[in-house]
């Protein structure tokens, strides 16, 4: 058995948040100004300045990605505390109101606010994206076709946002829907090459719906400016262990249906309606509900149908080294997901701040601090602390 190096990128949005009110801190811009130069182009803000959203380099495995993981959380982590701030990875903040939030000035921020108004506005949501590397856009595709039907699997073991403006919101993944207020979100449909994609792409700018691919925001998408098939579906998780495990089953899955090509088999292909069908049921019942057998044309317990999807990829897993990653999956099934700890937290004290409190605590469980890279001392001239 041979595979394509099918290398890595994980990014991931964190909140910037105080650890005297929990609530989020609009602060990215001045952290930006004052230690940018440290990470370099693996950090960037968005749209809300509450948000720092942090990318790993190109990794050949699993092992060199957990490493660039890691140091960006510490490397963020020491930045925030420099201005008496934290930093917490979940999809949404629990009680933070977005009618409250700074929007980062920047060009493409304020077009994008001024076409969508407040379905950009309402978007405080964090996530986890995951690039895996195809050269090939036509290959990249087709395994894109065929890795849709996996996307509802994915969101279920990451739901980390049960919580919306100060409220149980009823979902394990409030962020899921949030985000399908968005233009151009969700399950995408099925695309007979690159050229039929990029035709769509090039529809999409003559008529001035989007200037660029990148304004598709896809649970699943083949970059246009990266050779990767970027997976956008998961809520960002609160551990590394579990960012890791995701990222290595998202890997584990472009091989194993990549192996079956070149056996001459294809994964079957179901309709985009039928994924959007099991989407909406991770999202709102997470580990916890049923998805659709399609293929037995019945329901069948969420942790059931995980499990049967590690067996379909166990076979390319010892090759990829991600095994003992991989591991952590079993973990997520028996204790439950991020949304679950977080609603187990606020049944025990009935506080939000004390899920937010659980949450900083967890964002740095499994990282080395001292892996952080270096960072200048503050200026004089700057008050940190202030709410």
């Amino acid at each position: 058995m041979t595979l394509l190096p099918f290398t890595l990128g994980i990014e991931e949005e964190f909140q910037i948040v105080h650890p005297e009110t929990r609530e989020l801190k609009s602060h990215i811009s001045t952290i930006l100004e004052e230690d940018g130069m440290v990470l370099g182009e693996r950090v960037k803000p968005e749209m809300h300045q509450s948000v720092v959203e942090v990318g790993t380099g190109i990794c050949k495995n699993i092992q060199e990605a957990r490493r660039d993981v890691t140091e960006l959380r510490a490397t963020v982590n020491k930045l925030a505390l420099k201005h008496d701030l934290r930093i917490v990875a979940a999809g949404t903040h629990p009680f933070s109101d977005w009618k409250t939030q700074d929007i980062t000035p920047n060009e493409r921020y304020h077009v994008l606010v001024e076409d969508l108004q407040d379905v950009a506005r309402g978007n405080l949501i964090f996530g986890l994206h995951v690039h895996v590397g195809i050269t090939d856009k036509d290959l990249a595709v087709e395994l894109m076709n065929q890795a849709r039907y996996f996307l509802p699997h994915l969101l279920a073991l990451s739901t980390n946002s049960p919580f919306w403006l100060g409220r149980p919101s009823g979902m394990k993944s409030t962020r899921a829907n949030i985000f399908k207020n968005f233009p151009r979100t969700g399950i995408p449909d099925h695309f007979e090459s690159w050229a039929a994609f990029d035709a769509y792409v090039s529809t999409l700018v003559k008529t001035n719906s989007a200037d660029n691919g990148k304004r598709i925001w896809w649970d699943v998408r083949p970059h246009v400016f990266y050779d990767t098939i970027e997976f956008r579906v998961c809520d960002i998780t609160t551990d590394v262990n579990t960012t890791i495990a995701l990222a290595a089953l998202i890997q584990a899955i472009v091989a194993k249906l990549y192996i079956l090509r070149q056996q001459n088999m294809q994964f079957r292909e179901y309709n985009r309606a039928l994924i959007e069908e099991n989407k909406w049921r991770a999202y709102r019942y997470g580990l916890d509900g049923k998805l659709i057998d399609f293929g037995k044309g019945e329901e069948v317990h969420a942790r059931t149908l995980i499990g049967e999807l590690l067996e379909f990829v166990d076979e390319v897993v010892d090759e990829l080294g991600s095994r003992e990653e991989l591991k952590h999956i079993e973990t997520i099934l028996d204790r439950g997901t991020g949304a679950d700890r977080q609603i187990k937290v606020f049944q025990e004290t009935g506080d939000m701040k004390a899920v937010v409190d659980d949450l900083i605590e967890r964002t740095m469980q499994g990282v080395d601090e001292s892996s952080a890279l270096i960072i200048p001392q503050a200026k004089k001239e700057i008050v940190v602390g202030a709410p």
